[in-house]
């Protein structure tokens, strides 16, 4: 009977420390920078400094554009913006972020768009500057470039 308590005790340790592992394990930062500034031309919508902020939970990532340079044309209702946001790699390639998540914004508020899902692949490294983003308002196709690279440079994804 002894050896049965210790084998169960032995047991029951094990599988506590393993769970506490787990739960004080570290985690990974999945998207490197998290955070990247650009410039981008809207063409006769104007443009200006803008943020990008990227988050990654394996395949699975998302796109925010946030500017206060590049301001709402017209109201606009939450969700009511069609938009793709598109990032180039290095070899030319593009990969897309797509989705109509937006805030209520007024004529003259900061455009925020965003978060924008896309699938990434582990390595991939994605830059804003030859890709775009293409928003529709009201059935009006926007096209917003960047006129630069981004700072501090590419997204690379775990």
């Amino acid at each position: 009977m002894r050896g049965k308590r210790s084998g169960t005790g032995a047991a029951l340790l094990a599988g506590g420390l393993a769970a506490a592992g787990l739960a004080f394990a570290p985690t990974a930062v999945a998207v490197t920078p998290q955070a990247a500034a650009i410039t981008a031309n809207c063409g006769v919508f104007g443009g200006g400094a803008a943020t990008l902020t990227a988050a990654q939970d394996g395949t699975a990532a998302t796109l925010t554009l946030t500017s206060t340079a590049i301001t709402a044309p017209l109201a606009l209702g939450q969700d009511t913006i069609s938009s793709t946001l598109t990032l180039v790699k290095p070899d030319g390639t593009a990969t897309a972020f797509t989705g109509t998540r937006n805030p209520a914004m007024a004529v003259g508020d900061p455009v925020t768009v965003g978060p924008l899902d896309g699938t990434v692949a582990s390595g991939d490294s994605l830059e804003a500057y030859g890709g775009s983003l293409r928003m529709t308002v009201f059935g009006i196709p926007i096209t917003c470039r960047a006129t630069g690279p981004q700072s501090p440079g590419p997204f690379v994804f775990d």
